[in-house]
């Protein structure tokens, strides 16, 4: 069993990763364009080939995890611990504007691609510990709600900071009514306040990750003779690349979290020029973590009332008509309700996959019971997926608006610009969501399965332990 204090411990731990993260999808794109004032090519250069590098660190540090051995402090912390203080530093030059013009597509490629590696090295380590926490599946479910909703209060947090600070970067108070539509005099301060929001940030990585550290305690977990020999990478990679039930689960919530990164990605440029809402963008992105933090144990209660696959249908459809109706109808009150409605769905995107992942591993222990020592492969190739296919989707979307005239740094964009920005929130998101939730249909792991592999792990882990 496991202590709340440890719970909470854990969970805060994965509060600065979504912090980072939701203020570099909400904000990164549009701040790129019109504060670094690089074009839209060299932007979503930056934004793909970050991503994508970041998605092929996620297998290569996976790799390095299974070879390292126990230490004092456990496998895993260790990861965690050394790459934070990196971690801030690269962060922070990621919102720094450097003086000179012409290599500043190399400067922000780099330190992106860099910003990507230390946030791997955190975050699948951390992603796999919940593996470490408990015997109990029970307690890891309750262990990751703790999670999900302190890392959904993250991105609330990520997202306050930012809007919050970043506001005045974007509002109209910077367009004046004149015939040149470029934002005069305002660069210097622009820069400035995210150079603070990136501050602030820095401080959350450093405790929240001290908190973790302190509060958190690794264990081995006891379902095979600790004297078998492990096996080596590569074919444990292809015996988790052979499990059904993952490669199910990782096809389907590559979709939809494409489907989030799409409005994510797009929602501030959305409000900002297709919807004449770009004096309340930062209060709609409060709206919508607001209410996800909140339906975070709802979905919880649900997904253990009726099981976790009913979950993710119910949870995951409902962003569709309200992503639907705020393009054809953007207004302040549309946008409020919109926001609400979809606050539900990305608690349940966001919860869902997570506390899914570790049946799967359970389900591929049970059989493959002489395999251990691969929980780092299953999240590493998760991440790996799904992050590459956003960075696809992120860098394929700012193209289009760059196909379509986009104008750097106006106050105003011109229609095809505002119709490509209605598609990227609308039609494609609920494409992508539609063909996730078909693949799932697929995924074969029921609440009955679980229930049988849970039983079964234990006999395991008891015949282990009488053999020890």
């Amino acid at each position: 069993k496991l202590s709340l204090c440890s719970k909470l411990c854990f969970a805060i731990g994965g509060v600065p990763k979504e912090v980072a993260a939701s203020a570099t999808a909400f904000f990164l794109q549009i701040y790129l364009l019109d504060v670094a004032q690089i074009n839209a090519v060299q932007a979503s250069m930056v934004l793909f080939i970050g991503k994508a590098w970041g998605a092929v660190t996620d297998p290569v540090v996976g790799f390095f995890i299974t070879k390292s051995g126990w230490t004092k402090i456990g496998r895993l912390m260790p990861w965690m611990v050394g790459c934070t203080p990196f971690l801030m530093v690269s962060y922070f030059y990621l919102w720094f504007v450097p003086p000179f013009i012409s290599g500043r597509f190399i400067w922000y490629l780099g330190f992106y691609c860099l910003y990507q590696t230390l946030i791997t090295c955190f975050h699948v380590p951390y992603s796999a510990l919940t593996m470490f926490l408990s015997t109990d599946q029970r307690e890891r479910d309750s262990a990751t709600a703790y999670r999900m909703t302190m890392e959904v209060l993250g991105t609330l947090v990520g997202a306050a900071i930012q809007g919050q600070i970043v506001a005045s970067a974007h509002t109209k108070k910077h367009c004046p009514i004149t015939q040149h539509p470029a934002f005069p005099l305002s660069q210097p301060q622009k820069k400035e306040v995210y150079m603070i929001a990136a501050g602030v940030i820095e401080g959350v990585f450093l405790v929240c990750t001290v908190v973790m550290f302190l509060g958190v305690k690794e264990r081995d977990d006891p379902y095979s003779p600790k004297t078998e020999k492990q096996m080596p990478f590569y074919k444990g990679f292809i015996l988790v690349m052979r499990h059904g039930p993952y490669l199910t689960l990782t096809a389907a919530f590559l979709f939809i979290t494409v489907a989030i990164q799409l409005v994510q990605s797009n929602f501030v440029l959305f409000c900002t020029y297709a919807a004449d809402l770009r004096d309340h963008f930062h209060n709609i992105v409060l709206t919508i973590l607001v209410s996800a933090v909140i339906s975070i144990p709802l979905w919880q209660w649900f997904l253990e009332r009726f099981g976790k696959k009913t979950a993710a249908f119910c949870g995951i459809t409902w962003i569709m008509p309200f992503t639907v109706m705020l393009v054809l109808i953007p207004n302040v009150v549309v946008a409020y309700v919109v926001a609400v409605s979809s606050g539900l769905s990305v608690a349940a995107s966001l919860l869902l996959p997570w506390s899914m992942l570790p049946d799967v591993v359970d389900d591929f222990r049970l059989a493959n019971p002489y395999s251990k020592g691969h929980e780092a492969i299953f999240y590493s190739f998760y991440v790996f997926f799904t992050k590459f296919a956003a960075g696809i989707s992120l860098g394929v979307s700012t193209l289009c608006l760059e196909f379509a005239g986009y104008d750097t740094g106006a106050c105003k964009q011109p229609a095809p610009v505002v119709y490509t920005l209605k598609l990227l929130i609308g039609a494609a998101p609920v494409a992508f969501i539609v063909t996730g939730l078909m693949i799932l249909v697929l995924y074969p792991i029921s609440e009955d399965v679980r229930l049988r592999n849970k039983v079964c792990l234990d006999e395991l882990r008891s015949v282990s332990l009488m053999a020890a």
